[in-house]
């Protein structure tokens, strides 16, 4: 196979059969079904290459369509519930679905929110519940149906230095921040199992979870136990062909995100410590969450990958 500029593979039709031979007696392919994958498109598996039979078809991935190949993302046909969804990178991202063809499913502790959301995204289905409640939580997801994709968006970031750091500031950094996705996570994955579909599950984590920042002692406790769990739950789900991964990013340019950041002095002191020079946008984020919840990210798992401009680089 030959390697492409856009990162897919083409089969060579110059390969000579002890070659197609060799490679697909060790992915248990009949080697003529090959060179016939060169049709109007030369991608592997792409959708417009003959069909396939027998074995082959029990191994292949999902088959992605032409306009796949080029890069768009395509949910339709799935259903995903996003935390968080009020605001920023969690409200983006049920658009961002919600236009990719996937039916969704918006959880917020804000009805005002919730409201604007439903008038600027019609058809989302919206739960208002505090995910810092372990019961009403339980109770709220209750009805929501199978989940196909889940993105675990709802953190909270109470800062304080670390001799200052007080039991309620912590008891609701790690309720929101880990066990509400611990929690989401249970109900969602279990449900899958039950149905035996696949799924996709995203943390939305923080490059704090490996780096001390000040005054976010708690914060980057919670997030370094976000990290820990999405391996753990990777590890466990994998067999039931659930992925779990992370996004990581920097400073991220919501409007919060604008507003706590728009002293120069104090964002001069971060953006020194990135390699790109600038914070992320929340596009940023929500395309790399988007990557890990679609099949074009179907052999990655356990992952904490970060949005951050190099900063865990340096």
């Amino acid at each position: 196979m030959l390697a492409q500029s856009d990162g897919t593979y083409q089969v060579s039709t110059k390969l000579n059969s002890e070659l197609l031979r060799n490679y697909n007696s060790r992915h248990a392919l009949p080697y003529e079904r090959l060179d016939m994958h060169l049709g109007s498109c030369s991608t592997l598996y792409c959708s417009e290459a003959p069909p396939l039979g027998g074995a082959e078809s029990a191994l292949a991935p999902p088959r992605l369509s032409c306009e796949s190949c080029l890069g768009r993302m395509e949910f339709a046909g799935r259903r995903a519930l996003v935390t968080g969804a009020g605001k920023g990178i969690g409200r983006d991202t049920v658009k961002a679905l919600r236009a990719a063809g996937a039916e969704v499913i918006a959880l917020s502790r804000s009805p005002e929110d919730l409201e604007s959301l439903s008038k600027e995204c019609p058809g989302v289905e919206t739960v208002c519940v505090d995910l810092g409640d372990w019961s009403a939580t339980e109770a709220a997801l209750h009805t929501t149906g199978p989940v196909d994709l889940l993105v675990n968006n709802a953190a909270v970031a109470l800062l304080q230095p670390f001799l200052e750091v007080t039991e309620e500031a912590f008891d609701r950094s790690f309720a929101v921040n880990v066990k509400s996705a611990l929690l989401v996570s249970q109900i969602v994955a279990r449900r899958m199992i039950e149905r035996g579909v696949p799924g996709a599950i995203v943390n939305v984590s923080s490059q704090a979870s490996q780096r001390a920042l000040q005054t976010h002692t708690v914060y980057c406790a919670t997030k370094g136990a976000l990290d820990s769990m999405t391996r753990m739950m990777a590890l466990e789900l994998g067999p039931h062909k659930i992925r779990v991964n992370a996004v990581n990013p920097t400073v991220v340019m919501t409007t919060m995100g604008r507003e706590n950041w728009s002293d120069p002095e104090q964002a001069g002191r971060m953006l020194c410590r990135i390699p790109l020079g600038r914070f992320a946008e929340v596009e940023d984020v929500v395309n790399s969450i988007l990557f890990l919840l679609s099949d074009k990210s179907s052999m990655i798992t356990g992952s904490c990958l970060p949005v951050d401009g190099g900063f865990l680089a340096c």
